[in-house]
Formats: C-alpha cells, sequence, structure tokens
C-alpha cells in the first residue's frame, strides 16, 4: 500500500525551507535544484516564479554555486574515487553543469596529474590484475574507458603489462568504433 504525498500549494517560505533541507542531506548544481522544486511546485500557476525566487535567493546567501560543485564534484572523483577526466566531465554535464565551469574545474582538478598513476590507482582500487588472458585484458580495457581514461593512457599500461599486440590493436579499432 503506498501513501499519496499530500497535495498542498507552495509559498515562497516553505519551498526555500525544501530547497535547504535538500541541500543539506547533499550538494547540488542549480539545474538539479531546479528540477527537484519544479516537481514540488508542479501545478501551480506561479511555481516557476516561485522557484527562480528561491534560486536566486539561494544564490545570494551563496548557498548554491555551480563552480564551487563542479570543484569539489571533480576533486572528489579524482581523491576517492580514482576517475579519469572524461568520466567527471560526463558526470557534470549529466547534472546540467555549464560547459565553461566543466572545463575550468576539470582543468584545475586534473593539471599535474599523471593520467597513467592515476589509471593504475584505479585498477588497484578495483582489485584488477595484470590480465592473464584475450578476455580479461578487454574487461580491464572497457573499465578503464568506462572509468574515464584515454585510450593512450589505457594502451600504455597493457603495453607495459606486456599484453599481446594484436589483442591491443583489436581493443584500439573496438575502441575507436565505439567512439564514432
Amino acid at each position: 500500500m503506498s501513501f499519496a504525498r499530500r497535495k498542498s500549494a507552495y509559498d515562497q517560505a516553505a519551498l526555500y525551507e525544501y530547497a535547504v533541507s535538500a541541500l543539506a542531506r547533499r550538494m547540488r548544481s542549480v539545474a538539479e535544484l531546479k528540477r527537484l522544486l519544479r516537481q514540488r511546485v508542479a501545478g501551480q500557476s506561479d511555481g516557476e516564479e516561485l522557484v527562480e525566487a528561491v534560486v536566486r535567493k539561494l544564490k545570494d546567501q551563496r548557498y548554491l554555486d555551480d563552480s564551487r560543485y563542479a570543484a569539489a564534484y571533480s576533486s572528489y572523483r579524482r581523491e576517492n574515487e580514482k576517475l579519469g577526466s572524461l568520466r567527471v566531465v560526463r558526470g557534470l554535464k549529466s547534472r546540467g553543469i555549464h560547459g565553461d565551469l566543466i572545463a575550468q574545474a576539470v582543468s584545475a582538478t586534473y593539471a599535474g596529474v599523471d593520467e597513467e598513476k592515476l589509471a593504475r590507482a584505479y585498477l588497484a582500487r578495483k582489485r584488477m590484475a595484470k590480465p592473464a588472458n584475450d578476455r580479461e585484458t578487454a574487461k580491464i580495457f572497457r573499465a578503464l574507458a568506462r572509468a574515464g581514461f584515454s585510450g593512450a593512457t589505457i594502451l600504455a599500461i597493457l603495453r607495459k603489462w606486456r599484453v599481446d599486440e594484436e589483442v591491443i590493436g583489436l581493443l584500439e579499432e573496438q575502441g575507436s568504433q565505439d567512439i564514432r
């Protein structure tokens, strides 16, 4: 049995309280918060104006800042999850961050980072070792590509592990077809 959420009209103060509690649970981008607030005021005639007013107030109070969000997000993904920059860019785009802010945050976060060393740290975090056969090699290739590492970095790691050049060539060809 599901319980229906009560449908009540929100005024600016109530919507502001909801927004602050949503931001207290976790950091959000402007686009994410607007999406959340629009769901709350769906069907209200003044809903869009309320959302804009609340977002403006939160920005003025510095509770909501996409550049800080992008910097924190990319830093967390690099330090804790050991993800590559391409994956971080995809994640920020999906959260509605503007391209210029993404470029600034990711370039600042990944400046001076050795991508191969980061990829090796990712592999260690995922407990992936040198592949014993072609299937494991493909699995590692796909995992590193999903984690946001460049093809050149992935191939450099596989070559240092002395993986068969024929297998590397097939994976490189398959990777370039997936990009298209």
